[in-house]
């Protein structure tokens, strides 16, 4: 996998959690599980390892990791207080 290829990875997975977050907001599941699993996908090029990045790379790199845990942390507003209440009522 190229430095390229790793930016880009990151972008897509960015981008398919920031769409994740909007779907969560408007309680759009079917569209968020559908997401979730193209995420998936993307994110399976990390299992096979992924080059060192240095320089501008890297930071952008560390950028687009900041906006993805930013995008999951959204999501879990929405979804976790819905999961606890969830098991509450059982």
């Amino acid at each position: 996998m190229t430095s390229n290829e790793v930016l880009s990875m990151y972008e897509n997975i960015a981008g398919l959690t920031a769409k994740m977050a909007g779907a969560a907001k408007t309680a759009d599941w079917n569209g968020l599980a559908a997401m979730e699993k193209a995420c998936a996908a993307q994110a399976a090029g990390v299992e096979t390892g992924v080059p060192e990045l240095a320089g501008a790379a890297r930071l952008r790199k560390i950028d687009l990791i900041k906006q993805i845990m930013a995008n999951d942390r959204a999501i879990r507003e929405v979804t976790e207080p819905w999961q606890l209440s969830d098991v509450m009522a059982h």
